[in-house]
């Protein structure tokens, strides 16, 4: 199959793929590996990524990474508003209108399956009638997915995590709107309050850091298991059909036979899937 070539035919049932998965998964690599195939563009659907500012924390692909594809909904909204999953998903049809209108393949990503869900279910969008949807679930068994998203949250110490979020500290500040919500923020309230005695040693202000950043290794463990709760029970109870690509093996290898692994399990079977469901198989 020439996964280059897709008939008019399909474009005409304006088809959306959606990349699922819990964070840490390799949905935004998929994501461009699949624009790098087919004519795509993407839409975030990560409820703090469509926050502008703290792209460490919130683990924004950077403009550089993104290879030339146009993203929406990342890094647009304003950190201090509310945006919910009814603006979301007012966003996100026009994009995706825009998309389709422009002969391209939207492609949903993002850990926030409420967000999607709300898009996809509530009949006020009438999205149901207007679009064929195809699900890509990637995949990791927890133990390694959260050994894996802990290494991560200390890569993004080393690069400047928590000098990003002092950035932004405000005693007081309302941790329950916008981009404040971001697991990586209130974790660090008590250590920056720590900061400002000047009678506490560095030593004890070192432990609250510790006591911080582990704990938003353990709020990031608690978020994988919601994500997966919910695309279970997208896949149960709602009967969504759902293309699981198990990504495990990928994170057991390292180097060129991770990316090998990677070309087996998941970007190959991902463009038979996709290219399938566009020319209407």
């Amino acid at each position: 199959m020439n996964f280059h070539i897709i008939n008019s035919h399909a474009f005409n049932k304006k088809k959306v793929v959606f990349i699922m998965g819990a964070t840490g998964t390799g949905k935004t690599r998929l994501s461009l590996d699949l624009a790098a195939h087919f004519p795509a563009e993407i839409i975030n659907s990560d409820k703090i990524q469509v926050y502008k500012g703290l792209d460490i924390v919130t683990n924004k692909v950077s403009e550089m990474d993104r290879r030339g594809v146009a993203h929406h909904l990342l890094g647009e909204v304003d950190p201090e508003t509310d945006f919910m999953a009814r603006d979301f998903c007012l966003h996100a049809l026009k994009a995706i209108d825009m998309i389709v209108r422009s002969g391209k393949v939207p492609i949903v990503i993002g850990g926030s399956n409420s967000y999607i869900e709300a898009l996809v279910e509530e009949h006020f969008f009438k999205f149901k009638r207007r679009y064929d949807c195809c699900f890509l679930w990637a995949d990791v068994v927890l133990p390694v997915l959260n050994s894996f998203v802990s290494k991560r949250v200390d890569e993004m110490v080393s690069a400047g995590l928590v000098e990003e979020v002092r950035g932004m500290f405000m005693p007081g500040a309302d941790y329950t709107r916008g981009i404040r919500r971001a697991i990586g923020v209130p974790e660090l309230d008590s250590y920056f309050r720590a900061e400002m005695m000047v009678k506490m040693d560095e030593k004890s202000k070192e432990v609250l850091l510790r006591a911080a950043i582990d704990e938003i290794k353990t709020n990031t463990h608690k978020l994988v298991l919601s994500q997966s709760a919910k695309i279970q029970r997208l896949k149960i109870e709602l009967g969504w059909l759902m293309h699981r690509l198990d990504v495990t093996p990928v994170f057991e290898k390292c180097g060129d036979e991770a990316d090998r692994e990677w070309e087996k399990v998941v970007l190959g079977p991902s463009l038979e899937i996709v290219g399938e469901f566009l020319n209407g198989n």
